[in-house]
C-alpha cells in the first residue's frame, strides 16, 4: 500500500517500494515508443533487472563509492543501469547522450571535463557512441552492457550497505564549457523531499505519473522516476524524442492509462496546445487528471490560459494547471501550488518591478500591468526568504535573490571543496529573483541574466517570450541578452532568433514585427534584431539555450565583423 510519507524502513532509496513490496506482480513502469507495442516492466521484471545491471557493473570493476555518468539514448536500460548502480552501492549521474542538437565538439569538452573534476569511473553510453568518447575521456566507457537471455540471476540479497548520509546520486549541473558543479544528495536528502513533496500533492494510491521528461533534469529524475518509484506509483514513461516529434503521445497515454500528475516545462504547454493535431485527439479524455505542474522555467500565465483552452474540450480544467519552483540543489520542489486549486496570478505595476524592485498590485486591466505565477507556498521543511545583495532579509513584495533553506538541500558539490554553496548561517542562495506575497513564492528571473537597461530590470525570459509569438520565430529557438555600450552608458537589449525565411525582404518584415511586439508589450526597446537560421543557437549540455555563449558567438559574427 503507498503511503504519501516514507515509512520508518526507507533508510535509502534501495528500500523503495517498487523493491521491496509483496505485491512482486503490480506495474512499475511502463514504457512507451512510437509505432511500437507498450513495455509494462512488473516489480518483478524491474527487480531482475536491477540486479543483473548490478552484477554486470560489479564484473567491470565498477565498486561502492564510484562514479558512474550513465549517457544512453533515454531507455529502459538506462533506467535499469541506475539502480544497478545504486545497488552496489556506487554513485549514478544521468546525463545527455549526444543528439544532433548538441555541438559534438562542446559535448566532448563537457564529458571529458566532467571525468576529470569528478573522477569518473566508468561511462555507460550507445554501442554507436562508445568507441568515439573513449577516445576523448580518461575512464573506461561501455556500450550495452544488458545481460544475455541465459544469464543466471544474480542473488537477491547481496546488495551493499548503504548510510543514509552517503551520497546516493549526483545531478550535474549544465553547461557549455563544462560540468563543474555536480550537485551530490544523499539518501536522507532525497527521501526527505519524496516525503514532503509527495504531502504537498497529496500522492495517493491511486495515482499514475505519465512522463515525457528527460532523466538527466531533476524535474524528469525526481518527479517522473524515482517519486513513482520510490512511492509505489505506477510510472508510465517514453522518450523525450518521440514526445517532441508526437506530443499528442502524452495526452493519448494520460487517456488509455487513467494518468492523474504529469510534469511540464512552460514550453511544453504552448507545445501541446499548437503542434497537437485535432484528429490525433480523436476520443482522448483528460479528466482522470488531478494535476499538470509547470516547473523548471519562468511560468506564463498566458501559456496556461492557452492550454486550457485548447484543452477542455477534453476534460483540462484551470485548477488542473499547477506550478512548483523547484532546482537540483533541493533535491527537486521548494514550493508547489495546492492540488486543485490552480495558480495564482499576481498582477503588479510594471514600472515598480522594473524601476522600484516591487511587485505594487494593481487591477488586471490597468496600464502596463504584468502578471507574475504563484509558484506556491515552500513545501514541509523548506523555508524560504528573499534577500538583498548584503544578505539582508526583505519585506513582502520586495524582488530580492530566494534564499532556501531545508533538510533537502545537497551535501556539497562533488569533489569541489573550493566552491561552499551555504551562507554562514546555513542558507543556500539560489541566483533565482522573487518576491514573496501571502506566503507565496513569485520568480521574475535569474539574477546572473538580468539586463539593466537605462534603469530598467529587464529579464530577458520576458522578452524572449515575446518574440516567440512572433510569427516567422522558431518558438523556443530565441535567446535576449545584454551588450555594455559605453555611449549610452547602459547595457542594450539584443535578440538572436532562428527563422526559415531566407530572402531579405522577408527576415526584414520579421525583425519589424520582433521590434514593434517588445515595444508595444513592454516599457523598453531592442537595440540589435539578429535572424538566423536552423541550429545556430549554442545549447547547453542539457539541451538549454546558452546566454553566454550565444552572446559571444553574436559579438564575434556582428560587433566584430
Amino acid at each position: 500500500m503507498h503511503t504519501s510519507q516514507p515509512p520508518v524502513k526507507l533508510h535509502s532509496l534501495l528500500d523503495a517500494v517498487t523493491l521491496t513490496s509483496a505485491d512482486i506482480n503490480a506495474p512499475a513502469i511502463i514504457y512507451l515508443e512510437t509505432d511500437a507495442a507498450a513495455i509494462t516492466v512488473t516489480r518483478a521484471d524491474f527487480r531482475t533487472a536491477v540486479l543483473h545491471y548490478a552484477d554486470a557493473l560489479r564484473g567491470r570493476g565498477v565498486g561502492a563509492r564510484d562514479l558512474v555518468v550513465i549517457a544512453h539514448t533515454q531507455n529502459l536500460e538506462s533506467i535499469y543501469a541506475f539502480w544497478g548502480a545504486l545497488w552496489i552501492g556506487a554513485i549514478p549521474s544521468m546525463f545527455p547522450t549526444l543528439t544532433e542538437k548538441l555541438d559534438p565538439a562542446i559535448y566532448m569538452q563537457s564529458m571529458a571535463e566532467l571525468v576529470r573534476l569528478s573522477d569518473v569511473k566508468a561511462v555507460l553510453t550507445t554501442d554507436e557512441f562508445a568507441p568515439e568518447l573513449a577516445e576523448v575521456v580518461g575512464c573506461a566507457v561501455y556500450g550495452d552492457i544488458s545481460p544475455s537471455a541465459q544469464a543466471a540471476l544474480p542473488q537477491w540479497g547481496k546488495r551493499q550497505a548503504v548510510n543514509g548520509h552517503d551520497i546516493a546520486f549526483l545531478q550535474h549541473s549544465s553547461g557549455t564549457t563544462g560540468l563543474q558543479k555536480g550537485v551530490a544528495l544523499s539518501h536522507v536528502a532525497v527521501l526527505n523531499q519524496l516525503a514532503a513533496y509527495s504531502a504537498a500533492i497529496a500522492l495517493n494510491e491511486h495515482d499514475v505519473i505519465v512522463s515525457w521528461l528527460p532523466l538527466y533534469h531533476d524535474m524528469g529524475l525526481i518527479a517522473g522516476f524515482l517519486l513513482p518509484l520510490v512511492q509505489g506509483v505506477p510510472l508510465v514513461l517514453m522518450s523525450p524524442f518521440d514526445w517532441v516529434r508526437h506530443p499528442a503521445m502524452l495526452l493519448r497515454a494520460i487517456h488509455d492509462y487513467g494518468g492523474t500528475l504529469c510534469w511540464l516545462p512552460n514550453f511544453a504547454y504552448n507545445h501541446c496546445a499548437r503542434r497537437i493535431r485535432q484528429r490525433d485527439l480523436e476520443g482522448v479524455s483528460l479528466v482522470s487528471m488531478r494535476a499538470f505542474i509547470n516547473c523548471s522555467e519562468p511560468v506564463r500565465a498566458e501559456s496556461h490560459a492557452l492550454f486550457a483552452e485548447r484543452f477542455a474540450p477534453h476534460g483540462v480544467r484551470p485548477e488542473m494547471l499547477a506550478v512548483s519552483y523547484a532546482m537540483a540543489e533541493n533535491v527537486f520542489a521548494v514550493t508547489q501550488t495546492p492540488p486543485g486549486q490552480g495558480s495564482r496570478v499576481d498582477w503588479v505595476q510594471r514600472h515598480a518591478l522594473e524601476n522600484d524592485l516591487r511587485a505594487v498590485p494593481v487591477e488586471t486591466e490597468a496600464a502596463e500591468a504584468a502578471s507574475v505565477v504563484s509558484c506556491g507556498a515552500p513545501i514541509q521543511g523548506t523555508q524560504v526568504k528573499v534577500v538583498d545583495g548584503q544578505g539582508h532579509e526583505l519585506p513582502e513584495r520586495y524582488v530580492g535573490e530566494i534564499a532556501i533553506q531545508s533538510g533537502c538541500l545537497l551535501t556539497g558539490y562533488y569533489q569541489r571543496p573550493d566552491l561552499n554553496p551555504f551562507t554562514a548561517d546555513g542558507w543556500y542562495l539560489t541566483g533565482d529573483r522573487g518576491y514573496m506575497a501571502g506566503g507565496e513564492v513569485y520568480i521574475v528571473g535569474r539574477s546572473k541574466d538580468l539586463i539593466i537597461n537605462g534603469g530598467k530590470n529587464v529579464y530577458p525570459q520576458d522578452i524572449e517570450a515575446i518574440v516567440n509569438g512572433v510569427a516567422g520565430v522558431h518558438p523556443g529557438r530565441v535567446v535576449a541578452f545584454g551588450i555594455d555600450d559605453e555611449r549610452e552608458g547602459t547595457e542594450l537589449i539584443a535578440v538572436v532568433a532562428e527563422v526559415d525565411a531566407d530572402d531579405t525582404e522577408a527576415r526584414r518584415q520579421i525583425g519589424l514585427a520582433i521590434r514593434q511586439a517588445v515595444a508595444q508589450q513592454t516599457t523598453v526597446t531592442i537595440s540589435y534584431v539578429h535572424l538566423v537560421g536552423a541550429q545556430w543557437l549554442v545549447k547547453t549540455s542539457s539541451g538549454k539555450i546558452a546566454r553566454g555563449a550565444n552572446r559571444d558567438k553574436w559579438r564575434r559574427e556582428v560587433l566584430e565583423a
